[in-house]
């Protein structure tokens, strides 16, 4: 580990020039020596790294959403060319080609931000061994040296020795059970957010081996990261349990407002936007709006879900149009006019036979 940190070691000082610039702010309110100061600097590190990664993540989005829709074909390409490797190669990129797809997108945000990991890596490990690292020196390195929390320094391990751990003037089974919760908290955040993906933002119309791949990492993932884990600095495992817990909240936030054609959250979305708007009448929200059209402009290639939507509506007398606004459905409007016009009609006044019309009216008899 220590010998690939070393690799990212041209950005460890813009990283030590973050987490001090940081850590003035933290420090005036907890204290310089504080470890909340030192930890909150790193968790706020994560928090801008995270925020300019939000471009590549809608990139991950869409292209972990078009390996989704495109696995049927793929299927059918390695079915057809199964004897024939290089020709089973060859169609797979004409396909990514004609689709704009790319498998490599998806792991974007993780490997644009590995080298940020490492680059803390490195700066832990300079701490850790009172070694100067970029920005971090003199008072500052004594000051992250002696920062603790919950009584484990920032730069001691799970794998660290006792007499390691009291020259960090800390007591080794304090390191071990720090580090050991915030290990088992890192593997279960990211176990929840590929949990949560796999069972509400799968089409689960779909069954592909992509689904069984994902499904494996699910399982997999939390292990290789308890495994890593022990081999982490308490400050590295509070970056990368951050990191897992904004992306657990992004993702969330994604599923619940713009969730994969297909999936369980996608059902589950709709069904709130029928209420919604069956409540209202109407459908003001832009964004509801871009949603509502682009099922409007599918026709007949609507999924279940969908076609489930536009099924609600139509009970309501309700008809989705092609800008994603709703409005009275015209078999509605037939039947209220048709009703109006009965009414009408009931209002006329009786008609008479061809025998009454003939025969002249009775005249009143003269008074007396």
């Amino acid at each position: 580990m220590d010998t690939i940190a070393s690799l990212f070691s041209f950005i460890t000082t813009p990283v030590s020039w973050i987490i001090v610039q940081f850590h003035k702010v933290y420090g005036a309110m907890f204290g310089a020596d504080s470890g909340w100061a030192w930890g909150l600097s790193i968790v706020s590190l994560v928090i801008l790294i995270r925020i300019c990664l939000i471009p590549l993540f809608v990139k991950q989005i869409k292209a972990t959403r078009g390996m989704q829709a495109i696995q049927p074909k793929m299927k059918a390409i390695q079915e057809r060319y199964k004897n024939d490797k290089q020709r089973q190669s060859e169609e797979m990129m004409k396909l990514y080609k004609e689709t704009g797809t790319n498998p490599l997108s998806s792991c974007l945000p993780i490997l644009a931000q590995s080298p940020f990991f490492f680059a803390l890596y490195h700066v832990l490990a300079g701490i850790a061994n009172g070694k100067p690292i970029g920005e971090i020196d003199g008072p500052l390195l004594e000051s992250a040296r002696n920062a603790h929390i919950f009584g484990a320094p920032l730069a001691s391990k799970f794998t660290d020795s006792a007499d390691k751990a009291a020259a960090l003037n800390a007591s080794i089974t304090d390191v071990r059970i720090v580090t050991a919760i915030m290990i088992v908290m890192m593997s279960l955040s990211q176990f929840y957010t590929q949990r949560q993906l796999m069972q509400k933002n799968v089409d689960l119309s779909v069954k592909t081996p992509f689904m069984q791949q994902q499904k494996m990492l699910m399982y997999v993932f939390p292990l290789i990261f308890a495994f890593m884990g022990i081999n982490f600095p308490v400050g590295v495992l509070v970056y990368w349990l951050t990191t897992n817990l904004w992306t657990m909240g992004q993702q969330m936030f994604v599923i619940n407002r713009n969730p994969t054609p297909g999936s369980l959250a996608q059902d589950q979305y709709l069904t709130r936007l029928l209420k919604q708007i069956t409540s209202h009448g109407e459908l003001k929200s832009r964004g509801k709006k871009k949603i509502v059209a682009a099922i409007v402009a599918k026709g007949p290639d609507r999924n279940d879900n969908e076609r489930k939507f536009i099924t609600g509506l139509s009970k309501q007398g309700l008809a989705a149009q092609a800008d994603g606004s709703v409005a009275k459905s015209v078999e509605a409007t037939v039947d209220s006019d048709a009703a109006g016009g009965g009414a009408q009609k009931r209002q006329q006044p009786k008609r008479q036979s061809k025998s009454q019309r003939q025969t002249p009216p009775s005249k009143p008899s003269p008074k007396k």
